[in-house]
């Protein structure tokens, strides 16, 4: 890649620029100034923008979707900083493409505004009420659509769900700002919306279609039944690892001489299937490449138990042993032997094929991408907020196993990694930052496990009622003792054999 030098040598990235970016650098082919809005996207983080937003973007690349604009948005204090750095260069966003056999890059121009982020939620709420916003999607993670994670309903009695019921006018939550849009929608006969979630949950679009009704439901019956029966609840599988930005990733976008505060990096690989349930209409997202399915659940169930599943497998021992990055897991011998064993022999047999991939040639397909070490995609990130993750991608796998009569041994080893590493300390002794919403509960039940294992299965929160079975916590106690006597490398080679 050409290094163009100091910053006196780099263009600062927006409209006015965009014919000048360097040579090789692909950049909107369209006007953005005849851009209109249709979307309304809450959660702009990197994988939208690497992902859902290119989607668009290549459509509007062949001329087509203009009136399908995005307009990002947020809810947290902290969402702020991300809208003024996208202000300040007009909504871009440099994509760079990693890849062991190169790099290539692209700016991408499909989003054209960004709602100021204000307490009460007030400037969202008028903006998801006008007529010309027919899809509000959401990137928020698995944990932030307000579920039970032992019962998987929805939690009315969470805080912030509590307040939002109390004050519909002024939601503190993305979907209290959603019912409040609908009413208005409602009340001024402007039509419902599609709520479209992007995120990497089983059902995606029932969840938030729960989340969203149950809630309107707290304060306004009427108006829920009213959501239920107009509103559309796509669901869908999204996939691209999408590394979080940080020094290295802003070197990347200035040596290509370009100027660019959010710059993405991503993998080579992109995949999105979706429900075509949309009931004010949506972009031919097919014509760039995603696929419309009736099967979606087969696509998501597949990525989500094979990938996501496979993130925590690798992760939690990767900290414990100090390796940086999910390619560097790969590499370790022992890591990586973990990975594919758990996912052969306890993972697959609960994954039914797709059109043109078995769950084994997936796993193979998997393993490539995970090892590709061009993505700096850190352990640190990946295990990130493992009471949502293991509770939504790992001990789902438990219970089909212990049902099916499918070894579990591998999982109820991966569980006893993550409490080896909610202890807080890597082998070498350095000390593991908090990572997890939970953390100092987290972090109390693994320190009582180091000597009673039985401990950390005594979060009911998390695993029900798994700690009354036998094979499960007899396997956990197992390996989460002989990792605190002889180590983590001893526990995965004697899983190993």
């Amino acid at each position: 890649m050409k290094d163009y030098g100091g910053s006196e040598a780099r263009m600062k990235l927006c409209n006015a620029t965009l014919g000048q970016l360097p040579d090789g650098i692909d950049r909107p082919r369209y006007d953005r100034s005849a851009l209109t809005a249709g979307i309304v996207h809450i959660g702009l983080g990197n994988f939208h923008r690497a992902h859902q937003s290119w989607y668009l973007h290549r459509l509007m690349q062949q001329g087509v979707a203009l009136d399908w604009a995005i307009v990002g948005a947020g809810v947290r204090p902290y969402d702020e900083a991300m809208r003024q750095r996208l202000a300040a260069q007009d909504y871009l966003t440099t994509l760079i493409e990693l890849d062991p056999s190169g790099q290539s890059a692209e700016v991408v121009g499909s989003m054209i505004d960004y709602v100021p982020i204000v307490e009460g939620n007030g400037p969202l709420i008028d903006r998801m009420s006008q007529a010309d916003i027919r899809i509000v999607a959401l990137t928020v993670t698995e944990g932030g659509y307000y579920i039970d994670p032992v019962t998987k309903g929805f939690d009315a009695a969470h805080p912030d769900i509590v307040h939002d019921a109390a004050n519909p006018d002024s939601p503190r939550t993305a979907f209290g700002a959603m019912v409040a849009a609908l009413r208005r929608r409602r009340d001024a006969g402007t039509g419902p919306f599609t709520g479209q979630s992007c995120d990497n949950l089983q059902g995606n679009g029932a969840i938030l279609r729960q989340t969203i009704v149950s809630l309107a439901r707290l304060s306004d019956p009427a108006l829920a039944d009213w959501i239920d029966a107009n509103c559309s609840f796509p669901n869908s599988m999204v996939d691209c690892i999408v590394p979080a930005t940080g020094p290295k990733e802003l070197d990347l976008v200035r040596g290509l001489g370009i100027e660019d505060d959010a710059p993405v990096t991503h993998e080579n690989f992109r995949q999105w299937v979706i429900e075509d349930d949309f009931c004010a209409g949506r972009p031919d997202w097919d014509k760039a490449g995603a696929t419309f399915s009736d099967h979606v659940h087969d696509y998501e169930t597949m990525k989500i138990r094979i990938l996501n599943a496979g993130h925590q497998v690798i992760a939690n021992p990767g900290e414990i042993l100090s390796v940086e990055t999910i390619a560097g897991c790969m590499a370790h011998p022992l890591i990586g032997g973990l990975f594919r064993k758990v996912e052969m022999e306890s993972i697959v047999p609960h994954v039914r094929p797709v059109p043109g991939m078995t769950p084994e040639s997936y796993v193979d397909l998997i393993a490539r991408r995970f090892s590709n070490p061009s993505i700096v995609d850190t352990t640190r990130r990946v295990a990130f907020d493992g009471s949502s993750r293991h509770t939504g991608f790992l001990l789902p796998l438990v219970r089909s196993g212990l049902a099916a009569g499918v070894s579990i041994d591998g999982l109820a080893l991966v569980e006893a990694l993550w409490a080896r590493m909610c202890e807080g300390t890597r082998e070498d002794g350095s000390r593991i930052e908090p990572n997890d919403p939970f953390w100092d509960a987290l972090h109390a039940k693994a320190t009582e496990a180091k000597t009673r294992p039985a401990a950390w299965l005594e979060q009911t929160t998390i695993y029900g009622d798994l700690a009354e079975s036998e094979v499960f916590a007899s396997a956990f106690t197992r390996h989460l003792s002989t990792i605190w006597a002889e180590g983590t490398e001893a526990a995965i080679r004697a899983y190993l054999g």
